[in-house]
């Protein structure tokens, strides 16, 4: 393999300019963890070559920006055509190894509708080099990937890490097209990235460390772009939402965004309210409606309280379980996307001649973190469920698997839950006496109520159980509300 001089500076850290930049989307198991889905085949985009740029360079963050991140990782460089090649030759077809920087601007990603075609492909936005490591002299099984921000070591990934060996990419987009000598394939990148200033200089480094092959650091400093607003009247303009913040700065905490889920302190009130004296509350608000019906728990020694995650079947059809109820489906990239404290609330029409989940999804929910799971339908292998130790209410056990009943279909979505309507970011509460949804917007309010009857409700037991008659006394009468009053402001 010979290696042309290239006249285009931009193109110093390749053999020359690439025909095609092809980047995967999640390929390492840390990054499929901070997102919460882990994909079952790989997913690629194109970026292209004007994109390229060489190690001691700047990348501008456009005006009216503020989400460019930076993603670390190794580029293999296409010595030889692929077309069609198996995955035990495949990198016999890497020439070359070397560092990338995928650079991405938030701000465009829900434009582009999944393409990246403005989001990651600007001037500048794919530094590569500034060394090639000859693909020959490595085991590609030992390679890993650092970036440094300012200095600071940001990221972290080996190939020991990767969800997908690095040949297969290459074997995998052979079956589709001919991957060309000099076409580069970016590899996805591993947890850690996260967003970038004006001013900041990222570092990228790919190295194999048992042989000491390295491609040297690869130098980028973000730069503010020109005042030079979008033109609206020509395209999309930029924007950003709370999810951006959190997906490209890597976190909720690091984007300075609140913590998702209930406040702290009104999740201690429900675990201490009974179901009853929140039905009782919402009854006396016009709310009746509120109760998901036909549901029972594994433990109804447990409270259940967190906030819904939604998951939609549809009637089982042949047809349609084929094409959506194998592989990554619906119901999987909820168990994957569960977060803490939320509740897995599954629609399943009351149909309960089915599961609707089974242990290893169970086992699942509960190292998300998830505070349960309700399901109109069955559970199969309902004792292996229980003891996961996850609050689980639903209609009942069954032996047969999901597709007898049931299509995943959605997720996200509102649903209907044994007999009532549940949205996500609805407040699920749970006991032994069934379970209740409580809509956000009067949680508090409504738990301040109830808490202040179960202190009441007490202290009425307390007179009957004193030899009390109940009438005048349940409920209170002005004399007894009187004495109820009298006796709170005393103590």
């Amino acid at each position: 393999m010979t290696i042309d001089i290239p006249t285009d500076p931009r193109f110093s850290g390749l053999p020359g300019r690439p025909g095609k930049i092809i980047a995967v989307h999640l390929s390492y198991e840390s990054r499929a963890a901070q997102r919460g889905r882990r994909p079952a085949a790989p997913s690629y985009f194109f970026k292209a070559s004007s994109s390229v740029a060489a190690t001691g360079g700047t990348v501008e963050r456009p005006e009216g920006t503020e989400l460019l991140a930076f993603e670390g990782e190794i580029a293999l460089v296409i010595g030889t055509a692929a077309r069609r090649v198996p995955l035990s030759r495949a990198w016999e077809h890497v020439g070359w190894v070397t560092a990338a920087d995928d650079l991405g601007l938030y701000d465009l990603r829900a434009a582009d509708k999944g393409s990246n075609v403005r989001s990651k492909g600007g001037d500048g936005f794919t530094p590569i080099g500034p060394h090639l490591i000859d693909a020959r002299t490595i085991d590609p099984t030992e390679l890993r990937v650092r970036a440094w921000v300012n200095g600071e070591l940001r990221q972290h990934g080996t190939a020991a890490d990767l969800i997908f060996p690095l040949a297969q990419f290459v074997a995998d987009l052979s079956q589709h097209f001919t991957l060309e000598p000099g076409d580069v394939i970016l590899t996805g990148t591993p947890a850690g990235s996260s967003v970038v200033q004006p001013g900041d200089v990222v570092e990228v480094e790919v190295d194999a460390p048992e042989s000491g092959a390295t491609s040297g650091r690869l130098t980028t400093t973000v730069v503010a772009g020109p005042a030079v607003p979008f033109d609206p009247q020509l395209g999309s303009l930029p924007a950003v939402d709370d999810t951006q913040r959190e997906e490209a700065w890597g976190s909720r905490e690091a984007a300075g965004l609140p913590p998702v889920g209930l406040d702290p302190e009104l999740r201690a009130q429900l675990e201490r309210i009974p179901v009853a004296a929140l039905s009782q509350q919402l009854r006396k608000r016009g709310l009746d409606n509120v109760t998901i019906d036909g549901v029972r728990p594994t433990h109804p020694d447990r409270k259940l309280v967190g906030t819904a995650k939604t998951l939609r079947f549809v009637p089982g059809r042949e047809d349609l379980f084929a094409a959506h109820g194998g592989g990554y489906n619906a119901q999987k990239r909820a168990f994957d996307a569960v977060d803490e404290g939320e509740v897995i609330v599954i629609e399943a029409r009351g149909e309960a001649g089915s599961g609707t989940l089974g242990d290893i999804l169970a086992i699942r929910a509960h190292a998300r973190g998830a505070a349960g799971i309700v399901t109109d339908g069955g559970v199969r292998d309902a004792e292996a469920v229980a003891a996961v130790g996850i609050p689980v209410y639903s209609a009942g056990a069954h032996p047969a698997v999901l597709g007898r009943k049931h299509v995943p279909w959605q997720t996200d979505v509102a649903v209907a839950c044994g007999g009532t309507t549940v949205l996500p970011g609805d407040i699920i509460v749970g006991d032994a006496d069934g379970v209740i949804v409580l809509p956000p917007a009067i949680a508090q309010e409504v738990a301040d109520a109830a808490l202040a009857q179960e202190d009441e409700d007490a202290w009425v037991a307390a007179q009957v159980a004193a030899g009390h008659p109940i009438d005048g006394l349940f409920p209170m009468n002005a004399q007894w509300r009187a004495r109820y009053d009298a006796e709170r402001t005393d103590s």
